[in-house]
């Protein structure tokens, strides 16, 4: 009966029978309830450890196909200067036959 008087005041008796405010069911689902939250942040620090080290992995891969591609374009430009120089410079050797068959004739 004081049990039910108390109860009705709110307050309660846990099992080391101290006295509580919260119903001892909240009070567990409560705690259980902590431990869950708990265990989901670290759950979700974990994640965040995980996507931290894969977005730097992805960053360095992006940064060494850029430099790889860099290199790309300078060779594709540097034979290109090159094909060039070639033709510029046969076109001066057929000048320099033309010439010279001009003057041996």
């Amino acid at each position: 009966m004081a049990q039910a008087a108390l109860g009705s005041a709110g307050l309660h008796f846990d099992e080391l029978n101290k006295l509580r405010v919260l119903d001892p069911d909240v009070a567990q689902q409560t705690a259980q309830l902590r431990e869950e939250c708990k265990a989901f942040v670290d759950k979700i620090v974990e994640f965040q450890k995980t996507v931290g080290s894969l977005i730097e992995l992805v960053d360095q891969l992006a940064k060494a196909a850029e430099s790889e591609k860099m290199k790309a374009i300078g060779a594709r430009n540097l034979l290109k200067s090159i094909a060039k120089q070639r033709e510029a410079q046969e076109q001066q050797l057929q000048a320099l036959i033309a010439e010279k068959k001009m003057q041996l004739e």
